[in-house]
């Protein structure tokens, strides 16, 4: 489905609704390469999924949305539909039905080796690919990015930096607020913005070094603690209450899938409330059930390599344990 301007307005507001990991941001990135606006930008913390009740839209506006659950948003979703606002959608996550609207174009495939930003360059057919790679690297998908890097003609050094940058730019989205983050999401992807070449952003933006050294030293926090539960195919990690734990909760999860492929993982991290925040990996080896796990629990979600439970109770603790040793 191809979007045209509205005829009854001649200037319709572009809103661009995205997660604010790597693969929303590069999501994005490559989207306004290939056509520029200074779009609304809506957007949070990694685990701020339910963006779209947010928007505020008119007949005609053209709303852009990367890389949040559908079914999560399914009432916005058919609230801005209703009003006469054009939505495309590209999505990895679990959707549930996906509704049949002529104002709805949706790019949702839920493979476990999708990303947003892989959906994003085979929509623009390769016009950014250097940005997928980026952004896949950030969603753990290795193997889907250096083969973009190896279609593409980038050397190991190349690929390897782009796979740090992926890293450092998912590692930026995790936190319970954005006051948590480094940067903002809104504020990162307008410096990522300029530049069409990601090494060209690595080189001359000082951002990287902060997200760098950040990076450096939450995860050597990370690896002073010691596995609550590890088995030959399951490890379970807890982190206390501290804005680090919350920074680096997800990328410290992906470094554990990608060390220990035949093994599922979970890492909680404790909330003000006494709750969890949960990161669920299923095994790289075998990378579904994450989400049916997480979705047996009220603010769980995600999609089927990767998900998550925004607030766990304390009380759901062994029941939580007890689930994700039997899903894995």
């Amino acid at each position: 489905m191809t979007f045209t301007s509205n005829p009854a307005d001649s200037s319709p507001k572009q809103i661009d609704v995205f997660n604010g990991d790597a693969d929303g941001l590069c999501a994005l990135q490559q989207l306004r390469l290939h056509d520029p606006s200074d779009s609304q930008l809506i957007t949070g913390v990694k685990r701020d999924s339910a963006l779209l009740k947010r928007v505020t839209a008119a007949p005609g506006d053209l709303i852009t949305v990367l890389d949040i659950s559908l079914d999560k948003n399914r009432a916005d979703l058919e609230r801005l539909l209703a009003i006469g606002a054009r939505v495309r959608y590209f999505d990895h996550h679990y959707a549930g039905m996906i509704p049949d609207h002529p104002l709805l174009d949706a790019h949702i495939d839920l493979q476990p080796q999708q990303g947003t930003s892989l959906l994003v360059n085979h929509w623009l057919k390769g016009q950014a690919a250097a940005w997928a790679i980026v952004g896949t690297f950030g969603d753990n998908f290795d193997q889907a990015a250096y083969q973009l890097a190896q279609q593409l003609g980038l050397n190991a050094t190349a690929a390897d930096s782009l796979r740090e940058l992926g890293i450092l730019l998912n590692y930026n989205g995790y936190g319970a607020t954005v006051a948590d983050l480094h940067f903002a999401p809104d504020v990162l992807f307008r410096a990522l913005q300029p530049y069409s070449d990601p090494l060209a952003f690595i080189a001359a933006e000082p951002m990287t070094m902060q997200l760098r050294l950040g990076y450096e030293a939450d995860m050597n926090h990370a690896q002073q603690l010691t596995p609550s539960l590890v088995t030959e195919r399951h490890l379970v990690l807890q982190f206390p209450n501290e804005p680090w734990a919350r920074r680096v909760s997800g990328v410290f999860i992906n470094q554990l899938a990608q060390q220990t492929p035949q093994r599922a993982h979970a890492l909680l991290t404790e909330l003000t409330g006494g709750e969890f925040l949960i990161s669920i990996r299923a095994p790289l080896a075998q990378p579904t059930g994450a989400d049916q796990l997480a979705r047996q629990f009220v603010t769980g979600g995600g999609r089927a390599a990767a998900a998550g439970i925004n607030q766990l109770p304390a009380s759901d603790y062994e029941r939580f344990i007890h689930a994700f040793i039997a899903a894995f």
